[in-house]
């Protein structure tokens, strides 16, 4: 049974998870957690501090025992906010390569919250096994309209789902340790530094409403550390009130109370009480530690003022997150019978759709070298050799070739270059949009070349396979010349020492298609070492 392993390089903290696949879902082998604060230095000066990288590389280099001790097939490490904003995160990242031989991915907000999604949602998740009861499930009433809510240390990722789709996602810079470092200078917490926090919270969330529109949400689901302690502390103080015959925020408020949930009300006054307090105090509030204690004041803060600004009742905290979506997505990678594989390639797609229509491509016009694409991938395939990922990436290719032209029409296989190695795709990451886009840029004149911008930062063992695919593509183009409607049959023909393309004329003939493939045969014959022939069928 292959194994996985996911690191999350929070601002705050360092997870690790690794799990096995049974019956083509995920079952938790072993976690593992260490607070680093590698953000704390980065929100004040701009830079990781070596104090920070160093104990993240201890930490790092725990994990990497574990992932050894359990015979980890695949290992994917990301890191988020701190990494994002770190003048010095290229350097921390050759470290961590150099230390760990692991390539460590920085990922965006908006990815983050994809994954945290894929995650919470539980797709990739196994049933926990009756004895030992360790596997994460998939979270009840997830399947409805949902808000989640990820506080983590240097953003907060909020996204609206609905039936386990994404209609939203916004990042707002409001991690705990960020407005911690920010604001919160002292302790106990300063007033005036309160109010200034208070100030920007509220600014930052005007900005979420404008694309956050929650109504009619049957559930918020908060993820990460402040939403477990906030829960934790809730949950501790509704006890404390039922041993002394007291009423829940709930019912003071004659709201029947869902369970698990910890009330809007609740979370405010644990806001309030909190803020005024020392160290020493917070931490000994129930439910939260002592690590958390340094940061709880902020992430109480954004929790209160977020619920009352989009006016939801509360929150339910869920211990699923981005390890989970990491890992979830090296799954529905690895395993097209994983329920979760439709709902990854769906998002994707729909990423490489609303990417093209945002550049005004229409993706129903661009389908037809789309299905030629695939069709000559498929067909070719013994000549080619390309992995099977290579098909979605062509496909995607041949429906973003045209995006460069929202810049330029001169020069515009250039333009698409660059839209599509910047912009924000979800499911590929850097290393696979680069390859998309490396794809898509070689449909003129230009031939991929040995140290080519487009592909400097792609490992120099794909460009070859690169060079198969963008023939592919031109190939594929050269089948479409501004045809609207009257799309044309192709048949491919293998021989040891030629390729045959057999194409059946359209209401308006092929004479252009033709002209077109066959000005493709002489880079065809150096790529694969075969002569192409072209025919009307």
């Amino acid at each position: 049974m292959p194994a996985f392993a996911a690191i999350d390089i929070g601002s705050n903290s360092c997870r690790l998870k690794i799990a096995t696949v049974v019956a083509h879902k995920l079952q938790t082998l072993h976690e593992d957690r260490e607070v680093t604060r590698l953000g704390a230095s980065v929100f004040e000066t701009g830079m990781a501090s070596p104090e920070a990288m160093t104990a993240t590389l201890e930490a790092l280099k725990r994990f990497q025992r574990a992932v050894q001790l359990h015979g980890a097939d695949q290992i994917r490490v990301v890191a988020t906010s701190a990494m994002r904003d770190a003048r010095n995160g290229l350097a921390f990242q050759a470290w961590v390569k150099a230390e760990t031989g692991w390539n460590m991915e920085i990922i965006s907000g908006l990815e983050e919250g994809r994954l945290i999604h894929l995650g919470v949602m539980g797709l990739g998740v196994a049933e926990p096994e009756a004895e030992t009861g360790t596997a994460p499930q998939a979270e009840s009433g997830a399947a409805g309209r949902v808000l989640l809510v990820d506080l983590g240390g240097g953003s907060c990722e909020i996204t609206l789902s609905e039936h386990k789709h994404i209609l939203e996602t916004v990042s707002l810079p409001l991690g705990a340790v960020r407005l911690t470092q920010e604001f919160l200078t002292a302790d106990p917490a300063p007033a005036e530094g309160l109010a200034r926090m208070r100030q920007f919270i509220d600014r930052e969330l005007r900005l979420a409403h404008q694309k956050i529109q929650p109504e009619n949400v049957s559930l918020v689901i908060g993820t990460s550390g402040t939403a477990a302690a906030l829960s934790e502390a809730i949950a501790a103080e509704g006890k404390a009130r039922a041993k002394a015959g007291k009423k829940s925020a709930f019912k003071t408020a004659g709201i029947t109370e869902p369970d698990g949930i910890a009330p809007t009300s609740a979370v405010r006054q644990l806001a309030a009480k909190l803020a005024p307090m020392a160290l020493a105090e917070r931490t000994a509030v129930e439910g939260i530690g002592p690590r958390r204690a340094e940061i709880i004041v902020a992430g109480a803060q954004v929790f209160a003022e977020l619920l009352e600004s989009f006016g939801l009742e509360g929150f339910r905290y869920s211990p699923l997150g981005l390890r989970d979506g990491i890992l979830a997505q090296m799954l529905a990678e690895q395993d097209a019978r994983a329920a979760v594989h439709l709902e990854f390639e769906h998002q994707r797609w729909e990423s490489v759709l609303a990417t093209a229509r945002r550049y005004g491509v229409d993706p129903q016009e661009a389908e037809p070298v789309r299905a030629h694409a695939v069709q000559l991938y498929r067909e070719l395939q013994a000549l080619h050799q390309l992995p099977p990922e290579y098909e979605s990436w062509l496909a995607a290719s041949a429906i973003l070739r045209d995006t460069g032209k929202f810049i330029n029409h001169q020069g515009h296989h250039r333009h698409t270059q660059y839209i599509v190695s910047s912009s924000e795709l979800f499911g590929y990451t850097p290393v696979q949009r680069t390859l998309v886009s490396a794809i898509a840029r070689y449909l003129g004149k230009s031939r991929p070349q040995p140290g080519d911008r487009s592909l400097r930062n792609i490992p120099a063992g794909e460009h070859p396979r690169v060079q198969r695919a963008v023939v592919l593509l031109r190939l594929a183009v050269a089948l479409n010349q501004d045809r609207a409607s009257d799309v044309l049959r192709v048949a491919v023909k293998v021989y040891p020492k030629r390729v045959y393309l057999e194409v059946e004329p359209g209401r308006t003939g092929a004479e252009l298609e033709l002209w077109s493939l066959r000005k493709e045969a002489a880079y065809f014959r150096e790529v694969f070492g075969r002569e192409l022939f072209c025919t009307l069928a």
